[in-house]
């Protein structure tokens, strides 16, 4: 019976289905879009290759990212609220977080044997700029691509517009048909400048996002941080290493 209703269904719309594009839109447009890449001469294909290496960068950093922005809201809670009660719990729980930026920065204090305040900030302040290191990567990378699409944008605009006036008869007085050739090259030499900046805008917007969650970060890095030392100097140093009575103590020194 279903079988029955589908054929009639077919039947019924069949010139519709004829009508009907062989293949998607995004297919038949390709071997345009091939065209107009292979017009733009050698200069596009380091553009290119600098397209999929900014789009690489902005993949993996955007992974890294979201795992980091997701997670660490949680990380930070569950371990700032165990250390009031428990270092080691605070430090398992840090443990499970190492895949994490934040876990490994509050990791590096809760690892250390009795520290002293100085000594807990340090170690928090040393794994901090390691972090902060491993946030940046792929800022070079972004930065030379920003520098270097644009260039070779204008290279290849410049090589065809030289290509194009070579072959151009002005002193013999062109026909109307070396002009039309002339401008056609000349919109040709135009798609590489076109190209470039658009892998350097694209760049340029990957950079400034990944600058701004780095900024963030830092400030955030501070915060927690901050609050981990001072629980720890309130509730774990300071009740075991009260600090001296400085009045009694000059009391005692007078003559």
């Amino acid at each position: 019976m279903c079988w029955i209703i589908a054929r009639d269904y077919y039947l019924e719309n069949f010139p519709y289905f004829l009508s009907m594009p062989p293949f998607p839109l995004f297919l038949t447009q390709t071997p345009r879009l091939l065209d107009e890449f292979l017009k733009g001469g050698a200069v596009m294909f380091p553009l290119l290759l600098l397209s999929i290496l900014a789009l690489t960068t902005a993949l993996e950093r955007g992974w890294f990212w979201s795992r980091l922005l997701i997670q660490e809201d949680r990380v930070v809670r569950d371990v700032l609220d165990a250390a009031v009660e428990d270092l080691a719990k605070a430090r398992k729980i840090a443990e499970y977080a190492q895949h994490l930026a934040i876990g490994r920065f509050l990791l590096a204090p809760l690892k250390l044997r009795h520290p002293s305040p100085e000594t807990f900030r340090l170690a928090m302040e040393a794994t901090a700029d390691k972090e902060f290191a491993r946030m940046r990567r792929g800022d070079k990378l972004l930065e030379t691509i920003i520098a270097l699409a644009p260039l070779l944008g204008l290279l290849g605009t410049v090589t065809g517009l030289i290509r194009t006036f070579n072959n151009l008869n002005i002193g013999g007085g062109g026909s109307s048909a070396e002009a039309t050739q002339a401008a056609s090259g000349i919109g040709e030499a135009l798609i590489t400048t076109a190209a470039g900046m658009m892998v350097a805008i694209f760049a340029l917007l990957v950079f400034r996002v990944l600058v701004s969650l780095q900024s963030q970060q830092m400030d955030y890095f501070a915060a927690v941080g901050s609050e981990l030392e001072l629980i720890y100097r309130e509730v774990w140093y300071e009740p075991h290493h009260p600090m001296p009575n400085l009045l009694k103590t000059a009391r005692i020194a007078e003559p």
